[in-house]
């Protein structure tokens, strides 16, 4: 059983964000009249004629989600969190998110190919809003003890790294794919694209559910992989994929998302504690 003395040790999370379109109309289509929405579909179009891909890039963009898994050193999940829920707020996000790093005195940043998106957002958001983070912006210390070195696995363990041994290989399928290896649900209803949409229409609540369960494949990949580097055994991975389904089952009543994750857990996964 978890120690709930035990240290928090590691912050896991994931960000979901949306495209300024305010900014992208000032900066990329300046005296062309265009509204917010305008801009996007323009310049998605546009991306789409270049690379065949519309996904506008993070420098465009704002969390309006971020979902912590707060983890103790023994690798027990203490609690979830969603920031500034219910508003949502991307400044009062940002603020918290380098707050908390802070307060629980710098723990490990935990990811799934975050390196390229999630804190580069968060670094940016901090940024725009004149949040100072000197801590993390230790770039005068020794290359190999900046948090921002790619291979400072004590500030940020990024999972998706650690498969594609630091971008050798391309890990194609994801945290879906990583998730369903270890026969967890994946993704379930929405999808990263669907973001956009369900902004426009106000439903902050079922972007922060949605991106409680990213969240939950990410935890469960990140107990398997510690498993891979016998840091624990796979006996230790069954109790803590126990314990944590349990936290989930307590609390399926407040977040529509558990209660999602649990049906498709039982659904299509196999028995409710497997490995």
């Amino acid at each position: 059983m978890a120690n709930p003395t035990n240290k928090l040790k590691y912050l896991l999370f994931d960000v979901e964000s949306i495209a300024d379109g305010q900014m992208i109309a000032r900066t990329k289509y300046p005296g062309k009249g265009m509204d917010s929405e305008q801009a996007i579909a323009m310049f998605r179009q546009e991306l789409l004629d270049e690379s065949g891909k519309d996904f506008i890039p993070f420098t465009y963009h704002l969390p309006v989600a971020l979902v912590i898994a707060k983890i103790r050193d023994d690798f027990s999940l203490a609690e979830i969190v969603s920031l500034d829920e219910p508003a949502h707020r991307p400044e009062q996000i940002t603020r918290a998110f380098w707050l908390g790093w802070e307060r629980y005195a710098h723990p490990t940043w935990v990811t799934f190919n975050g390196r390229s998106f999630d804190l580069p957002l968060m670094e940016l958001s901090a940024y725009r809003f004149g949040v100072s983070v000197p801590a993390w912006f230790n770039i005068y210390d020794r290359t190999y003890s900046q948090n921002r070195n790619r291979y400072n696995l004590e500030s940020h363990l990024d999972l998706h790294e650690i498969l594609t041994n630091f971008g050798s290989t391309w890990f194609r399928g994801g945290l879906n794919l990583a998730a369903a290896l270890v026969n967890k649900p994946g993704k379930i209803d929405v999808q990263g694209d669907m973001v956009l949409e369900l902004h426009r229409q106000g439903k902050l609540h079922e972007i922060s559910e949605y991106c409680r369960c990213d969240v939950l494949d990410t935890y469960f990949v990140f107990l398997r992989l510690q498993v891979l580097m016998g840091r624990i055994t796979c006996e230790i991975e069954t109790e803590l994929v126990a314990q944590a389904r349990r936290m989930l089952e307590q609390d399926a009543d407040k977040h529509l998302g558990y209660r999602t994750y649990l049906q498709a857990w039982d659904g299509s996964c196999g028995s409710p504690v497997d490995r």
